[in-house]
């Protein structure tokens, strides 16, 4: 096996490359003032005081986590039933079921929400709504996928036990069925809320930029103002947040994974 190890070093390099050093680069940005030269670097922490001492910015995290928390519990209370419906299907209708639900998916994200600026331009809703229509339009499939991913793998020899033992239905979905399935909760939890806790052009697009998110803001402080570092350290913050969730759902998925076994 030893001999297969230099075929790593092209992916350790590529990850060099394309993730390690622009994370260090945005580190430090977000620790230094505009426009320093690389002989004169000047670290300060002034750009995060500047986040946090502006009411709006926390405003605008917060709006875009309650905007993911919500977005991520329709996309559960839509998701699982649809998945559980899947999951009771005979093969090939579910094989049917996943095309359709993929097809979609095919086509670029950027466009689909292009098409639903134009469905939803004369319906008189909020763009808060829109965004909402988007974001779980988007979304929802990853959640669908999950969940019946891991309600396939539950063992049909388990369901008839608990109806062999008294449990009727509703009792064996609530004791069995449901707990053997919390992973594949977990797991779509993850895919759903990390990309919409950071999404910036479904707003924009929808939300007329009108309704702005952290990822709309920064965009603006890269593209459209140039404060790489200020747009630096609202990245690092996120950043931050966005592995403290994903340490989080970790947890509750080894819970889950205690709980089904």
């Amino acid at each position: 096996m030893k001999g297969f190890n230099k075929f790593v070093y092209p992916y350790v390099a590529w990850i060099c490359i394309m993730l390690i050093a622009p994370m260090l680069m945005l580190v430090l940005y977000a620790f230094t003032t505009r426009g320093n030269d690389v002989l004169t670097l000047q670290f300060t922490l002034s750009n995060f005081a500047r986040f946090f001492s502006d009411a709006v910015f926390p405003s605008v995290l917060w709006r875009s986590f309650k905007m993911a928390v919500i977005t991520t519990l329709i996309c559960i209370l839509l998701g699982y039933p649809a998945a559980y419906v899947m999951a009771k299907q005979k093969p090939n209708q579910q094989s049917t079921t996943i095309l359709l639900l993929t097809i979609p998916m095919w086509i670029n994200m950027l466009v689909r929400t292009y098409a639903w600026k134009g469905i939803l331009a004369e319906t008189g809703l909020s763009g808060e709504m829109k965004v909402y229509i988007g974001m779980v339009y988007n979304f929802l499939p990853f959640m669908i996928l999950q969940i019946y991913t891991a309600l396939s793998k539950i063992d049909p020899a388990l369901i008839v036990a608990a109806h062999d033992l008294g449990a009727n239905e509703r009792e064996t979905f609530k004791r069995v069925i449901l707990p053997l399935s919390l992973s594949g909760v977990v797991s779509g939890i993850t895919l759903v809320f990390l990309p919409a806790v950071s999404s910036f052009f479904i707003p924009k697009l929808l939300g007329g930029g009108q309704y702005v998110l952290i990822g709309n803001l920064i965009e603006d402080y890269f593209v459209m103002t140039g404060d790489w570092n200020f747009g630096s350290a609202i990245s690092l913050i996120m950043a931050i947040l966005i592995l403290i969730s994903m340490v989080v759902t970790r947890k509750l998925d080894k819970q889950g994974a205690k709980e089904g076994v």
